[in-house]
């Protein structure tokens, strides 16, 4: 059992200022597996307070001692990979592989990326008589989700290090371990005390008050639409930055070629991993209408090849991260079949043998056209609708029909037309045939959120840009 009672705020473990205990769930078993204090605007006060005094010395450091700290953190990080991934098994469900593969190894990715991109940022720059100067926005408040724990921490809190900001970090209240391990390793590579703090909480009692604080420059938000909605609300009134990665509903477009039938199986497992609970899932697969029959039996037989079980074992699926999640994907899977969409497999219940623990049947629906509820709604649970389409034409305006816009994919043997289709999808990440980039910048379009993350496109979101004019002199007549 699990017991994070304590905050890590100026340096040190502290008592929360009034103690509020929550049960956190182990999806798996729907057992409590531990206990977080919930934190409170007093807490994020304290916190708030304490970036703001170190943010005067971290902002003036170094390149080279910023980049010293992160090498530091490189090798706690590493040798605290097992503790990490067993704590998101634990927290969220993920199989044991993923939560070792990559859960924890995209947080290693990014660390190195925020490495690499630091030692060659451009911080000044003069044009002419004037000096450009990209200098830390200040004290940064970073609201991340449960799905990807380790991830959308990493994409956060490296840049904004890297960059000269401090930080209070509110992690899911719904899978918090993590972060207590990340927070603790932080501590033993020796981050200056106030330049990162870890108030754990909810979003009434902590993230309203993140946002909401005169003393807090900027809140990067990770989570759904409807939160980033509100959170961008409670900001306003103090005019901070605000960057948002929130929904997805994202299409992936299957060229009819001689490797249709392996792109399908191919999107299918992309669609499922993490039992489907990736804001940049491939949810809606576009197909040839005169493919649509061979696609849904090419998508029935890849699902046959996936295990749903327990996250401790070997399994491609674990369980969804909560009881509220599950069934909200069941009502949306539901939906699809009253809607008259073709139930290709899955559906509605648990797994065979599965009776305790929020696991869903790995469900795929052929023949939905995209006025229906689930190729509108983001289900984020493991639900892949597959839609049909005349032409290319077609295919492009069925994928842009959405109020989202985060990622897109495209598949195909043909690289010119794949690139010419990804060139006409608005979406912040277009993917041609599972290319991936820790320095490509992450983000949406439209409801998906605003800003961008990883690489250096990350840098660029937690600093402020100074322009002086007439720093040097104007040259002899």
């Amino acid at each position: 059992m699990r017991e994070n009672l304590q905050f890590y705020i100026d340096g040190q473990w502290v008592e929360p200022a009034e103690l509020t205990i929550r049960d956190v769930e182990n999806p798996a078993t729907e057992q409590v597996c531990g206990k977080i204090a919930l934190g409170s605007a007093a807490d994020v006060d304290r916190a708030v307070a304490a970036a703001r005094r170190a943010f005067a010395s971290w902002s003036q450091t170094s390149r080279e001692e910023r980049l010293d700290v992160l090498q530091q953190i490189l090798a706690e990080y590493s040798q605290r990979t097992e503790d990490l991934a067993a704590a998101i098994t634990e927290e969220m469900g993920a199989p044991a592989a993923l939560a070792a593969g990559p859960q924890v190894g995209l947080g290693l990715g990014h660390l190195n990326t925020a490495i690499e991109v630091l030692k060659a940022y451009t911080f000044e720059e003069q044009r002419g008589a004037t000096l450009f100067v990209k200098e830390p926005i200040g004290v940064c408040g970073l609201i991340t989700p449960w799905n990807w724990p380790m991830n959308q921490v990493a994409v956060k809190v490296f840049p904004a290090l890297a960059t000269g900001c401090t930080m209070v970090l509110k992690p899911s209240e719904i899978a918090p371990f993590s972060a207590q391990i990340f927070a603790e390793i932080l501590d033993a590579a020796g981050v200056p005390a106030g330049v990162f703090n870890l108030v754990q909480g909810d979003g009434p009692g902590v993230g309203v008050a993140l946002a909401s604080h005169p003393d807090v420059d900027m809140i990067s938000f990770t989570g759904s639409t409807r939160a980033g909605i509100d959170i961008a609300r409670n900001a306003a009134p103090t005019v901070k930055r605000v960057t948002q990665e929130l929904g997805g509903k994202g299409p992936n477009i299957v060229l009819d070629d001689a490797a249709f039938a392996a792109n399908v199986s191919a999107g299918v497992a992309n669609m499922m991993s993490n039992s489907g609970q990736s804001c940049s899932a491939p949810s809606r697969m576009l197909v040839p209408n005169v493919r649509m029959d061979e696609a849904a039996q090419i998508a029935r037989e890849a699902v046959s090849r996936l295990t749903v079980g327990a996250p401790t074992g070997d399994v491609t699926l674990g369980p969804v991260v909560s009881g509220a999640q599950f069934e909200k994907i069941q009502s949306l899977i539901q939906k699809g079949i009253d809607e008259g969409a073709t139930l290709v497999v899955g559906g509605t219940g648990r797994p065979d043998g599965l009776e305790t623990g929020y696991y869903v049947k790995p469900t795929v629906f052929a023949n939905v056209s995209n006025d229906m509820t689930i190729a509108r709604e983001e289900i984020f649970g493991p639900v892949l609708s597959i839609l049909g389409y005349a032409g290319i034409d077609q295919a492009v305006e069925i994928a842009n029909d959405t109020e989202y816009g985060l990622a897109g994919y495209v598949a195909g043997t043909d690289l010119e037309k794949a690139r010419e289709v990804a060139r006409r999808l608005r979406s912040g990440w277009v993917v041609i045939n599972d290319g991936f980039d820790f320095q490509a910048g992450f983000g949406g379009y439209r409801k998906s959120g605003n800003g961008r993350e990883w690489g250096e496109f990350g840098f660029d979101e937690y600093v402020e840009t100074k322009a002086i004019l007439g720093y040097a002199p104007e040259a002899a007549g």
